[in-house]
């Protein structure tokens, strides 16, 4: 399923505060790796570092090729020109977001079930993140473990009533289950702590992109 209107990497790193790197320094680690994709996530901080930290990774994602999307912060992602926001489902409705935005830059939302990607895909977005796949701590308030059954058993409604909208699986994915997701049809795979919580964290990554390279 491609994007209707943009370009969708099929990999999308999540940056994650960690104290062995900055969210600047995982951005390098992941562009230097041939990732193409990077949503800056920074829960629970002020506006003054937010805003300093994501334009210190914004430059770093520049000098990479990659895409930068701002997680949940539509103000911020326009004051710092980034190429789109990720929304949860507490935040901005993705029809106010893209008034504010302009058609040009990229709107992705959350959904955890069917009828979540029914309402979304009638909004002017462009890819959807499907989740949570198994439990993962890089997240609190974790909505109800879908699994590969899960995934299935959307993927395939959304086939049945031709929905053809990108479809980003998140949540504890492992290199192991990239082919199985691929294979049900999923466009790709958002992932953080299986790049990060590594001794290598660069290799991890480009294990991650040969993997999907050879499941698509």
């Amino acid at each position: 399923m491609e994007s209707r209107l943009k370009k969708i990497e099929r990999l999308h790193y999540i940056t994650h505060p960690v104290a062995a790197y900055t969210l600047a320094e995982q951005t390098r680690l992941v562009t230097e790796a041939g990732g193409k994709w990077i949503q800056f996530r920074m829960k629970q901080t002020n506006a003054h570092t937010f805003k300093g930290q994501a334009e210190q990774a914004l430059q770093v994602a520049r000098e990479g090729g990659a895409t930068f999307i701002i997680n949940d912060d539509v103000l911020a992602a326009k004051m710092l020109d980034a190429d789109g926001v990720h929304l949860g489902k507490e935040d901005l409705n993705p029809l106010e977001a893209r008034k504010l935005l302009g058609d040009e830059k990229i709107i992705g939302c959350t959904a955890n079930t069917l009828a979540d990607i029914l309402y979304l895909q009638t909004l002017p977005i462009d890819y959807i993140g499907l989740g949570p796949f198994r439990f993962t701590s890089t997240k609190q308030k974790l909505s109800p473990i879908l699994g590969l059954s899960g995934y299935k058993t959307i993927i395939q409604a959304l086939q049945r009533q031709e929905i053809a909208i990108p479809i980003i699986a998140i949540g504890g994915i492992r290199l192991t289950d990239i082919v199985h997701l691929f294979e049900i049809g999923v466009y790709g795979i958002a992932a953080s702590g299986v790049i990060l919580n590594t001794s290598d964290p660069k290799a991890s990554c480009t294990a991650l992109l040969t993997q999907i390279k050879q499941s698509q």
